[in-house]
């Protein structure tokens, strides 16, 4: 067996959709925070995110999070999350998945009923608690970083949808938030091409026009996620489609989407301060959130979420790179 090199993993889906949890093979990414760690990896190591995602290994929705040592004094581990689309600041699905690997594989101390776990990422701390019995994780809350909304009732021209209106808002990435109803497109997988095209377009013009920034952190900018919602929604009870660069959906109800959006029904004065939101996929899963605190980001007044899915192991493996293979970074069809 000739290889270049031996890439661990354990194969998770958190509620529908994959992360690929990296636990030996890549070494420590310099920096000292993750962020830096993120830039570094960007910067220098993208074409091991490539191998790990790109065909033949990985497919056109994979994702993953590469363990790293944490960089605070009190973290279990730093993490590094990867898709098709680059390295994000923060994903929630990925985080449901490496808390039930770890907890599972013994990576952590096991306590029962709960075992809490500190995870380091580019985005800042979030916590993990996940319910556990007779070693198995039944669910993970995962404490996200704070969410807000960064605007209201914002119109751009998008070429071939005319005027599309949209709330932008952040809940460990960007979101622009749609109305699928303004476009005249209904709620049904089978018309997921026009739904993915217009996202796709109105991403662009966002990113062309009125890019976002972090306040705190001018590295995590940019729109890459445009969550339509399905006009029937109420507002404690959401259903959408999520669509993301560079052409795909999300099968899980989006962890970080679903921070962004609780922070948007807040804004909005939709929910009061401890009301539950169930948020439901284009593949009918289901995450539940709720403000668990309130704080400011920047200028800006935000909430801290609280999401609560279910993740499953469904692999293990040791991902090889032979030195003859023609697609080193793996491929895109």
């Amino acid at each position: 067996m000739h290889s270049s090199m031996i890439i661990s993993a354990i194969d998770t889906h958190t509620e529908g959709m994959p992360t690929r949890v990296i636990t030996g093979g890549i070494g420590t990414v310099p920096g000292t925070t993750m962020a830096e760690r993120r830039t570094h990896f960007i910067e220098h190591l993208d074409g091991l995110r490539k191998l790990l995602v790109n065909e033949p290994r990985g497919h056109a929705a994979m994702s993953g999070a590469i363990l790293q040592p944490a960089t605070t004094d009190d973290g279990h581990y730093g993490v590094l999350f990867i898709e098709v689309s680059g390295l994000l600041p923060m994903c929630g699905h990925g985080t449901i998945g490496v808390a039930t690997a770890l907890v599972e594989a013994g990576m952590v101390p096991v306590i029962e009923p709960v075992t809490e776990i500190r995870l380091d990422t580019p985005a800042g701390r979030v916590v993990a608690s996940v319910a556990v019995s007779n070693g198995h994780a039944d669910a993970v809350t995962l404490r996200n970083v704070p969410a807000y909304c960064d605007s209201l009732d914002n119109d751009i021209e998008v070429p071939g949808l005319g005027t599309v209106r949209y709330d932008m808002a952040y809940g460990g990435n960007f979101y622009a938030i749609v109305d699928l109803a303004t476009l005249d497109l209904p709620f049904d997988r089978a018309e997921k091409d026009r739904i993915l095209a217009s996202g796709l377009r109105i991403m662009q013009a966002i990113n062309d026009f009125r890019r976002p920034v972090h306040p705190e952190d001018k590295q995590i900018a940019g729109c890459k996620h445009v969550l339509f919602l399905d006009p029937a929604s109420e507002p404690a009870h959401t259903r959408h489609a999520m669509a993301i660069h560079p052409g795909w959906f999300d099968r899980s109800p989006c962890g970080t989407g679903t921070s962004a959006l609780l922070a948007r029904q807040h804004a909005r004065g939709l929910l009061s301060e401890d009301q539950v939101l169930r948020n439901d996929s284009f593949i009918g899963t289901t995450f539940h959130a709720r403000a668990v605190d309130t704080t400011t980001v920047g200028a800006a007044p935000a909430i801290v979420p609280a999401i609560t899915g279910r993740a499953w192991l469904t692999g293990t493996a040791n991902y090889l790179l032979d030195p003859t293979d023609p697609f080193p970074e793996g491929f895109v069809f």
